[in-house]
């Protein structure tokens, strides 16, 4: 069947269920934990043990107070946020937001789809690098053939693979007390490695893509229910979009967060307490828990691995492609057919495949994903700046500009983004 006949036979969007009810604060939360993330979370749970459970619990309002304002801007003003940095900020700031974006992005997804190609291989052997071609061709495909409205069931769906990482938990001794304990009360190390991995959790958990992707989200979901509108033009409308926006936003951050504190202590029980403690890859970690917690733990991190993946691939590279197209004025959206929104789709394909092609040339996944979070810590922090600053703006946002309790939770974030990122240089010496 043509895609046109597609988008012409699907009914009108309608939130039916929790998954509806959720909507795309789940996939921005879950896309969160990509294998990027496992890497990171479990060289740090094999590296401290349970020392940085509590990171979980410190990140988790900070995280979700930004992504909420960021899909505020979306809901309030009917465009996404390089739309609206493009109306009210000086060009020099958006392209430079952008194109930054575009970069870190791109890394991400040839270290994402890579990390996928070698959990594949670990699982059935084979040739890895005809699975990294196989996956970036699988989740191109996806978001060139499929309309978002029937695209995104899919991705709330594939969400719940993310509980490959708390099933591993069933197969393992979980010393409890200790956990509590590492968690609700922390002794925090003052040493290097100690402020590099904080750097790492917090540039892994709060990234300027999903700034991008969850403001466009919320407009075109927007946009495919014939009953709402941007809240600047229905203010009527703003008590019911926000409370689900609000709900939403902070489920699929607590989701997320979960997630992550398990798989950092899935490395601490299962690693790092039989001394296995130089884990670079998500790959690695997946391979280290075979001969420890045996094969269903090994399957289980395997199979996340890829799940997350196809999960956060598209993610990554719809959020270049909605930054790159807003910023130029064009045509833009996964609801679009691919000949309405020609460049849209380019910036898709480009992402997916040089990310593809990074691969191979041989990537090294340790060096890819360091410089991934070093520019994602350097745009992260002036960016939630100029967020704030535009959700504060009546010009903006109109009667919706931040209540207090995001105002406190965003500068709170902004805040101690800008600390990460100084941290992030004192490391380098």
């Amino acid at each position: 069947m043509r895609r046109s006949a597609l988008y012409m036979s699907a009914p009108p969007a309608r939130k039916h269920g929790i998954l509806g009810l959720i909507g795309p604060g789940l996939i921005t939360g879950a896309s969160d934990d990509d294998p990027s993330g496992i890497a990171t979370y479990s060289q740090v749970g094999s590296q401290f043990g349970l020392g940085m459970l509590w990171t979980m619990l410190f990140s988790y309002p900070l995280m979700a107070g930004i992504q909420e304002i960021s899909a505020r801007v979306g809901r309030v003003t009917g465009h996404g946020l390089a739309e609206s940095l493009r109306r009210h900020y000086p060009k020099w700031v958006l392209y430079s937001a952008v194109g930054l974006l575009l970069l870190a992005n791109t890394i991400n997804i040839g270290a994402d789809i890579g990390a996928m190609g070698a959990a594949l291989h670990l699982l059935i052997g084979g040739p890895a690098h005809l699975y990294v071609l196989g996956f970036g061709l699988l989740c191109l495909g996806l978001q060139i053939f499929i309309p978002y409205r029937r695209y995104v069931p899919y991705l709330k769906w594939l969400c719940l693979g993310l509980f490959a990482y708390v099933g591993i938990l069933f197969a393992v001794k979980i010393p409890w007390p200790a956990v509590l304990h590492a968690t609700f009360l922390p002794r925090f190390p003052f040493t290097r490695p100690a402020l590099t991995a904080i750097v790492a959790i917090l540039g892994t958990t709060i990234s300027p893509y999903l700034f991008f992707w969850q403001a466009s989200e919320e407009v075109e979901e927007q946009q495919n229910d014939p009953t709402e509108d941007a809240l600047i033009k229905a203010p009527e409308q703003g008590r019911r979009q926000l409370g689900d926006l609000r709900a939403g936003t902070w489920i699929g951050m607590a989701f997320s967060n979960a997630v992550a504190f398990f798989i950092i202590l899935t490395a601490a029980v299962v690693l790092n307490a039989h001394g296995i403690k130089d884990i670079q890859t998500s790959s690695q970690a997946a391979e280290a828990l075979r001969p420890v917690a045996g094969r269903f733990a090994f399957l289980l991190f395997s199979l996340g691995i890829i799940g997350t993946g196809l999960l956060a691939v598209p993610v990554l590279a719809g959020s270049s492609a909605y930054a790159m197209g807003e910023a130029g004025q064009w045509p833009v959206g996964l609801e679009k057919q691919p000949g309405a929104a020609r460049s849209f789709y380019w910036i898709i394909a480009a992402s997916t495949l040089v990310g593809v092609g990074l691969n191979v040339v041989h990537l090294d996944p340790v060096r890819a994903l360091f410089w991934s979070a070093v520019v994602n810590g350097v745009v992260a922090a002036p960016l939630m700046v100029i967020i704030m600053l535009m959700a504060c703006r009546k010009d903006v946002m109109g009667k919706f500009t931040l209540p207090t309790r995001l105002k406190v939770l965003g500068w709170a974030a902004t805040a101690v983004m800008a600390a990460v990122t100084v941290g992030m240089f004192a490391t380098f010496g």
